[in-house]
């Protein structure tokens, strides 16, 4: 398996996506709590929009797969 720079920023990418579901649907209590300052307020991390940020990289990539990229 070759390693393109388009693979290594699509999983980077879909780690991010997985990690922002992770804290939206498990520790929703404890980022409100503790990420109080900076960008975080004005990006909440909402269950419907980390599912949709999920389900956009996940299309990403079947395209990246189909293109044989990935």
């Amino acid at each position: 398996m070759v390693y393109t720079v388009e693979s290594i920023i699509y999983y980077l990418v879909l780690i991010d996506a997985i990690g922002a579901n992770v804290v939206s649907w498990l520790f929703a209590k404890w980022y409100k709590k503790n990420m109080h300052k900076g960008i975080v307020k004005h990006l909440p991390a909402t269950k419907g929009w980390a599912v949709v940020y999920l389900g956009l990289v996940l299309w990403v990539g079947y395209g990246l797969l189909r293109l044989g990229i990935i």
